[in-house]
Formats: C-alpha cells, sequence, structure tokens
C-alpha cells in the first residue's frame, strides 16, 4: 500500500506560481508518479508524470513550458511546480502513482492522494 499526501495548494492571481508536493509513504514502489487535475463540471485530466526510474517526463499539452514535474529521491517526493497560472488552471489537483511498464493511462494509476486546491485568480 502506498499513501500519497498532496500540498502546495492555494490562492494566486495569473500569472503567478505555486509548488505541489506529493510526499509518498507506506511501500513506496512505485515507477510512475502522476499529476492529474480536476475541475468542477469536468472529468479528472491528466497534467504531468514522471518516471521514477532515469526521469523522463511526459506532460499535457496545455502545461508545456508552464509546469515542471521534478522529484527528490530521498524524501521520496515528487513536485509539480506551475509557473504563468491561468484562471483555467483553477482545479483540485491530485497525485498519483503507479507500478506499470510503460505511461500509464489514467485508470492503470492504483493509489491516489485526497487532492490539493488551487485557485487562480484573474
Amino acid at each position: 500500500q502506498v499513501q500519497l499526501v498532496e500540498s502546495g495548494g492555494g490562492l494566486v492571481q495569473a500569472g503567478g506560481s505555486l509548488r505541489l508536493s506529493c510526499a509518498a509513504s507506506g511501500r513506496t514502489f512505485s515507477t510512475y508518479v502522476g499529476w492529474f487535475r480536476q475541475a468542477p463540471g469536468n472529468d479528472r485530466e491528466f497534467v504531468a508524470a514522471i518516471r521514477w526510474s532515469g526521469g523522463s517526463t511526459y506532460y499535457a499539452d496545455s502545461v508545456k513550458g508552464r509546469f515542471t514535474i521534478s522529484r527528490d529521491n530521498a524524501k521520496i517526493t515528487v513536485y509539480l511546480q506551475m509557473n504563468s497560472l491561468k484562471p483555467e488552471d483553477t482545479a483540485v489537483y491530485y497525485c498519483a502513482a503507479a507500478i506499470e511498464d510503460s505511461i500509464p493511462t489514467i485508470g492503470r494509476y492504483k493509489y491516489w492522494g485526497q487532492g490539493t486546491q488551487v485557485t487562480v485568480s484573474s
């Protein structure tokens, strides 16, 4: 079992930045850790993912060039640095972990955090 706890959400003005953290505990082995978001009335969508071994990263087109996902092996923590935030980035952000051989689809992520709210004002 893997426990994931997100933090770092909050209220920020458009153009601002936030850094989200996802701390893992328990049986922490996983191959991919991803960030997802869900706005009211919308489906949960992929934002970014990182392969734990090797550090390969993947991004949704909507956040490329603005968001950066990274990991700290010693702290077993994954970060999402979000710059140039837009009102449309407003959502609850979730981190999730998967044990897969290749980049998983959302349904293949087995462990999920409780989410952290990000609100971007215009």
